[in-house]
């Protein structure tokens, strides 16, 4: 996706620098240039400013990578620190039970952001990093946080959003039965099938189900 500006141009340079090391950390100064295309002084200024708020950090072998001020952050999000505790065990469940990579996703605005995962075991499986933010209007997980979820209580899509691609997702409801996130487990067609929901649909609603009512309590 494009990336937001908010017309703050040091902001919008500190944040495309951060989303670099999101994407791959860590990183020497000459990737992080490479990747911002920002001059070398630029990139050096900021990594250092962001270094002294804890943001980023600097290893001994002089690369960057993302600093532990983000947990503090993270864990001041309402709910979020809640939900994403609860639903670690849930996601690693499901991606035991299937095989597959399960993620847990958040509506933010006109996006949707990963905000937790349990990765497959295999080589070939589907990656969405913790953060990374994601159209609402394809893929099943952005169908269940539109609030469209078919009657058997999941959604599935293929190729939608990425080619050869599958998904399942089911709804997240907090005590007061509202929507909160959708839960989902995603891997190649060739596994998931092109059936994905017939497969693991009634498995998933059944684990988004636990952690549902782990929330009302």
């Amino acid at each position: 996706m494009e990336p937001r500006l908010s017309g703050v141009g040091v902001i919008d340079k500190s944040f495309a620098l951060l989303a670099a090391l999101g994407e791959r950390s860590p990183q020497t100064l000459a990737e992080l240039v490479e990747a911002t295309a920002f001059h070398k002084a630029t990139a050096h200024r900021l990594a250092a400013a962001l270094e002294v708020h804890g943001l980023v950090r600097r290893l001994d072998d002089g690369r960057y990578t993302l600093g532990f001020g983000w947990l503090e952050f993270a864990s001041k999000v309402d709910g979020a620190s809640r939900l994403v505790d609860l639903a670690r065990p849930h996601l690693a469940e499901l991606s035991a039970s299937t095989g597959e990579s399960a993620q847990l996703y958040v509506r933010d605005g006109s996006e949707r952001v990963c905000v937790a995962v349990s990765e497959s075991e295999h080589g070939l499986r589907t990656i969405v990093p913790v953060g990374r933010r994601l159209t609402l209007s394809l893929g099943s997980g952005a169908a269940v946080l539109r609030g469209e979820v078919s009657a058997q209580g999941f959604v599935e899509s293929i190729a939608e959003r990425e080619a050869g691609v599958a998904s399942v997702s089911a709804p997240i409801m907090d005590g007061d039965g509202q929507l909160v996130a959708a839960i989902s487990v995603s891997g190649p067609v060739d596994r998931m099938s092109e059936a994905p929901g017939e497969r693991f649909g009634a498995l998933l609603v059944a684990e988004a189900g636990r952690l549902s009512a782990d929330l009302a309590c």
